[in-house]
């Protein structure tokens, strides 16, 4: 049996395929929603879910939003603990623990509620994550599943959990979804295409701490009211048109953080909303009235409300779980990558390796070889982002790989990326020569916030022209740096008149101070220039050498 779990910034939920349908499993209480709340009595026992909350200040809360995360990437936590620059721990109860930490002991208090009921064990399950969580994040939940004896089988995009819950693999034969998923840390953004059952995920766009949680506490600020009763307030479809209002005015410039990641999908994607078959919302903090309205207004069209906006991804995690049992069939989930990866070349450029928005798992890799002659190594730094220079980009992780010295491109040296089913990055680099493999363990996370992640969405198309005029730059630069070089070693070897040599000269002049000003057209122009005015000196060089 695998059991599907969501584990949620706000609650949590585990269920199981019994007789062909998805269940999800309460607890003694008849309760489905397990708060993802922790805190330690006084003998230093957790205490989990309602029962946390009912000393919230003593609780730890959405700690979701701090999986894979490092202190300074946000805003001050409760319970943090530690120096700006390293992971995120929390000192709670006496105890000093990560976020996966925290996060597997939800999950055991999730399996022993799944165990009580079913009278067997749970070893096995499918979690949901957001679509996107980067590859940190997205190992760190698997962490936790371990940490919580459990053998994580697939780690699901909590869209696509969605699309499977709203019952999308029944739509008509070619069918097009957008799932709005605005949860109580974290928003996702999906587009979804179904095709005879096979779902293929089109763009995906999202925040990963962004959601109900921000909402709750302007609305607190607002109304100078706690944060759980903001909860209540956000909520209610009754309310005098004043405090209407006035939650709207506070919460429509979260809701707007929404808007830009909505249009860049569809644009990623290469469709308009008219093109949508269905909209579907997902996540706590899509009952809202101003949410549901604010998604009608983006799209252009009625969202789907059909199903129970807290228990859909954990739902669709079921499902996927009865797809790996084998109990559910003719469904089939083809998920993407949401950023590009690939290495820093010579010159300092950004190679794409696996380009944003490929379909997922893929294996892909490219040969390289030494930029300079004897050379004994190469630094291979792996990169995540959308501009066209390495240190515009996030570097992921960094490792050499050495090989005796050799002339200028007679060493090989193959890179293979390849991202698995749960979204997560394996670098392999060979030396094709020796045949000795070096294998990248990406265990530090992404230290930037995700208002850089949004950020760099955005500027890589603010600065898509620049960008490319910067790649172009780079490219001649070393074209020249090649070309410079390897002239004065001609001109050491063959005879030239004075005014044969005066025109290269002036030409190589040119070339070093379009280099020096930063001018591309001017680098582009110099370059072609400087190529005639060594036509002759190339031509000789070539006869010496072939007379010799």
């Amino acid at each position: 049996m695998i059991a599907g779990i969501d584990l949620g910034t706000t609650n949590s939920l585990i269920g199981v395929m019994e007789s062909g349908f998805p269940i999800l499993i309460a607890d003694s209480e008849g309760r489905r929603l397990l708060p993802s709340a922790v805190r330690f009595d006084e003998a230093g026992a957790p205490v989990v879910g309602w029962e946390a909350l009912a000393e919230r200040e003593k609780a730890v809360t959405s700690v979701k939003r701090l999986i894979g995360a490092r202190v300074g990437d946000s805003a001050a936590v409760p319970f943090q603990t530690g120096k700006s620059g390293e992971p995120v721990r929390l000192l709670v109860g006496g105890q000093e623990l990560s976020p996966e930490d925290i996060s597997a002991i939800i999950l055991q208090k999730l399996k022993a509620q799944a165990e009580a009921v079913l009278s067997t064990k749970i070893e096995r399950v499918v979690i949901t994550v957001p679509a996107y969580f980067n590859d940190s994040q997205r190992s760190a939940t698997k962490r936790a599943g371990e940490l919580a004896g459990l053998v994580v089988e697939r780690l699901l995009p909590e869209p696509t959990a969605a699309a499977l819950a709203f019952g999308l693999d029944k739509l008509s034969d070619r069918s097009r979804v957008a799932v709005f998923d605005l949860g109580g840390g974290t928003f996702d953004i999906s587009i979804l295409d179904l095709q005879e059952g096979v779902f293929h995920v089109l763009a995906t766009q999202g925040d990963t701490r962004l959601g109900g949680d921000d909402f709750d506490a302007a609305i607190a600020s607002e109304f100078q009211i706690p944060a759980s009763e903001a909860e209540a307030l956000k909520r209610q479809t009754d309310l005098p048109q004043e405090q209407q209002n006035r939650i709207q005015k506070v919460c429509r410039p979260i809701l707007e953080r929404t808007r830009r990641h909505c249009e860049r999908a569809m644009l990623d994607a290469g469709i308009q909303a008219s093109d949508l078959n269905e909209v579907i919302l997902v996540g706590g903090a899509t009952r809202m009235p101003s949410v549901r309205e604010f998604v009608a207004e983006v799209f252009g069209c009625e969202p789907n409300t059909s199903q129970h906006p807290d228990e859909a991804v954990a739902i669709g995690a079921v499902i996927q779980a009865g797809i790996l049992e084998g109990s559910v069939q003719n469904v089939t989930l083809l998920d993407v990558t949401p950023l590009s990866l690939g290495i820093e070349t010579f010159g300092g450029l950004m190679n794409i390796i696996i380009p944003r928005n490929t379909t997922i798992p893929v294996k892909a890799g490219e040969m390289f070889t030494n930029a300079v002659a004897n050379q004994t190594g190469m630094r291979i730094s792996v990169l995540q982002g959308e501009r066209e220079l390495a240190c515009d980009n996030w570097k992921l992780g960094e490792f050499a790989v050495n090989f005796p010295p050799m002339p200028k491109g007679q060493a090989r040296v193959g890179v293979q990326f390849e991202i698995d089913a749960n979204g997560i990055l394996h670098v392999l680099v060979r030396d094709t020569v020796t045949g000795k493999d070096t294998t990248l363990a990406l265990s530090s996370a992404v230290d930037v916030s995700d208002d850089a992640l949004e950020k760099m969405l955005a500027d890589s198309l603010e600065h898509a022209f620049e960008d490319m005029d910067d790649r172009q730059f780079a490219e001649a630069k070393l074209k020249a740096d090649e070309m410079l070089p390897a002239i004065e070693v001609a001109l050491a070897s063959v005879e030239v008149d004075l005014a044969e040599l005066q025109t290269i000269r002036e030409a190589e002049q040119a070339v070093r101070k379009a280099i020096e000003n930063r001018s591309l057209q001017k680098l582009k122009s110099s370059l072609a220039r400087l190529d005639d005015a060594t036509q002759s000196l190339a031509a000789r060089l070539m006869e010496k050498a072939m007379g010799s």
